[in-house]
């Protein structure tokens, strides 16, 4: 038995939760107020004792096991909560490797001069007449002392070597210096320099609160470049941080959504003006592994950047990052010339598990200097914030003749193969129905849905004649019959795991949302699945190595079990294709109608309370039903390989 197993066998999930949510017996199960959103009105959070999990069926819509419940509530990753959970059970966790162990070591040691210098800048911007002009700035750009301490900000002096002297006396070597990125090495003849000289320091933390590295701002105008920041080291990865996602964690898992602006001083004043849901890179375009950071903790993420040119171009690369982070089998790319290609924003659009939305900032004006003049104007332009579809429709449209036909031809060119990429049927039809009324044309001319219908139709004729072939075996019914399904699911993925991209293929073709880790209920399968997807999507090695080298030791054993489970060498990859189709498709199945009788149970409830949700579970019982007839239709009809 593994140490995640140990703790779940011990740790009763009723009693885990009850210690922070009131809970009362509703048959075999238990519902409350779900602790992630305000609710005060139906009991719409139920755990599930039998299987060990709970879902929210209210605002929320999340669920998980016990680890994904602590993870939530308190916004740690899955160490943390390891680490908490197995203290609770009394469950004692293999040691590190001694390896392993003096490489964390040698963090910390990183750590703990970082903190020391966010100290000595804090001196010099506060203690300072050298620092007042930082200090003059920051409050200029509307900054109260209490948040100024709050980020930790600080004051590089206008030396060579002023941090450089003062920890070297305080006996720590020039080496450390630099492994911790504080100093630079001179050129041939040897020495160092510090790195931050007459700037704003910007402390920058990773999402568990750790210090990782600085950010820095130059006071100067002559000076270069604008913002600076600390080199690549063990712990400062740009590419891998967020500023203010510390900070912005809870918010954002609250809020369900992440905002994103450009610039640190940006994140400040927007934490200071009570939105702090708020994060920004590292002075450089989105990456893969920032978004995903982020979807970990909201579904909605709206990317308000500055309007300026620079602004609008930031905006584009991070639409495509951001598409290429969430869709897996996207192609984002900008040709050779920089103009944007946005088809690959919204491929296979219905298979994310996010809602990517744009904003747009007033002309001329940055985030901060927004909020400072109006929150409320801040509130509504996140409130106006637009799908990418719509985003990209308006923008080719704007300052263009829309009475000229080979203008309306142009933008329709562009942007249809968008909409047709985006495989639900209400929103493409929505959107199409968009384009038509702004470019003042018959929506039929523009075509659209008759595509998919047509070659749904192909196959469909194709699919009569054929003799439906058998699945492989499936598990049997029983208690745990959805985290068994989940399993098989991932055993044929860990030996086969580029079929990924044929079962949302195949997924897409009968309406059906894309396979996803967040749909997997227990946390080491979630994880296993994520990493999955991770794995098909890099190239830098094979698929099996790189889950190999990347999987969490904690699950190590749980994978090899899982792999180990099934025998695929005597199936033909389209059998095997077939059965992980069924398998994930049973296994929808068998969540969706738990969540109709759940739902109904609740609506029922809310309707005798006379309530007004009454109405959104009834609408969402109609689309879990709508769902569970074409996943029917998909298991009965004969299978075709897409």
């Amino acid at each position: 038995m593994t140490a995640i197993d140990e703790i779940k066998s011990r740790l009763d999930i009723v009693d885990f939760v009850s210690q922070s949510v009131k809970l009362r017996r509703a048959g075999k199960n238990y519902t409350g107020f779900c602790p992630f959103h305000p609710n005060t009105r139906t009991p719409a959070f139920v755990v599930f004792p039998d299987s060990g999990t709970w879902r929210c069926f209210g605002q929320c819509n999340e669920g998980g096991d016990i680890f994904r419940f602590v993870m939530k509530k308190e916004g740690w990753d899955f160490n943390q909560t390891l680490k908490f959970l197995a203290d609770k059970a009394g469950v004692v966790l293999e040691p590190l490797t001694p390896q392993k162990k003096e490489h964390e070591d040698r963090l910390d040691t990183l750590r703990g001069l970082l903190e020391q210098a966010v100290v000595f800048y804090r001196h010099h911007l506060t203690q300072t007449a050298a620092g007042k002009p930082a200090l003059d700035f920051l409050h200029r750009r509307g900054l109260t002392d209490q948040t100024i301490e709050t980020f930790g900000l600080g004051y590089a002096p206008d030396a060579w070597d002023a941090a450089l002297n003062h920890f070297t006396a305080k006996g720590i070597s020039p080496e450390d210096l630099l492994e911790a990125g504080l100093v630079t090495e001179r050129g041939e003849g040897g020495g160092y320099y510090d790195r931050f000289r007459n700037r704003v320091l910007f402390p920058i933390h990773d999402a568990n609160g750790r210090m990782a590295g600085f950010g820095a701002r130059i006071l100067n105008p002559d000076d270069v470049p604008k913002f600076l920041n600390s080199p690549q080291t063990p712990l400062f990865d740009k590419g891998r941080l967020l500023y203010g996602m510390d900070k912005a964690r809870k918010a954002i898992r609250a809020s369900d959504e992440a905002v994103i602006v450009e610039g640190y001083l940006d994140v400040i004043v927007l934490h200071q003006g009570g939105f702090t849901n708020t994060v920004s890179p590292m002075g450089t375009a989105l990456t893969e592994d920032q978004l995903r950071m982020i979807k970990k903790y909201a579904r909605r993420i709206v990317l308000a950047l500055d309007a300026d040119a620079a602004g609008e171009k930031a905006t584009l690369r991070g639409l495509e990052v951001a598409r290429q982070a969430m869709d897996r089998t996207a192609e984002i790319t900008s040709d050779s010339s920089g103009i944007f290609n946005a088809r690959g924003l919204v491929r296979t659009e219905g298979r994310l598990q996010a809602d990517l939305r744009v904003t747009t900032i007033p002309e001329g004006m940055d985030p901060d200097e927004v909020v400072l003049r109006s929150p409320e104007e801040w509130t509504e332009i996140l409130r106006k914030a637009q799908p990418i579809v719509v985003h990209v429709m308006e923008a080719l449209a704007a300052n263009q003749d829309l009475e000229d036909a080979k203008v309306k031809a142009d933008i329709a060119r562009k942007v249809m193969p968008l909409i047709e990429d985006v495989p639900n049927l209400i929103e493409r039809d929505t959107y199409r129905q968009r384009l038509a009324r702004l470019l003042r044309v018959d929506e039929s001319i523009l075509g659209g849905s008759a595509t998919v219908a047509r070659r749904t139709t192909v196959r469909s004729r194709a699919a009569a004649g054929t003799k439906q072939t058998a699945a492989g075996d499936l598990p049997a019914p029983g208690q745990d019959l959805i985290h068994r399904l989940e399993k098989h699911i991932l055993a044929i993925l860990l030996n086969n795991p580029g079929l990924i991209y044929s079962l949302n293929r195949m997924l897409q073709l009968y309406g059906l949302l894309s396979f996803q880790s967040d749909g997997m209920e227990l946390v080491e399968h979630q994880t296993l699945a994520s990493l999955i997807y991770e794995a098909v999507e890099q190239d830098s090695m094979e698929t099996a190595e790189y889950i190999s080298q990347q999987i969490p030791g904690e699950f190590e054993e749980i994978t090899r079990e899982i792999k180990e489970s099934v025998k695929l060498d005597k199936l033909t990859e389209n059998r095997q294709l077939e059965d992980l189709f069924r398998t994930v498709l049973r296994k929808r199945q068998e969540q969706i109608n738990r969540e109709i009788n759940q739902l109904r149970f609740i609506q029922q409830e809310a309707q005798e309370q006379n309530e007004p949700e009454q109405d959104d579970y009834i609408e969402r019982i109609l689309q879990n039903s709508q769902t569970l007839a074409r996943i029917n239709r998909a298991l009965h009809e004969p299978f075709i390989p897409d």
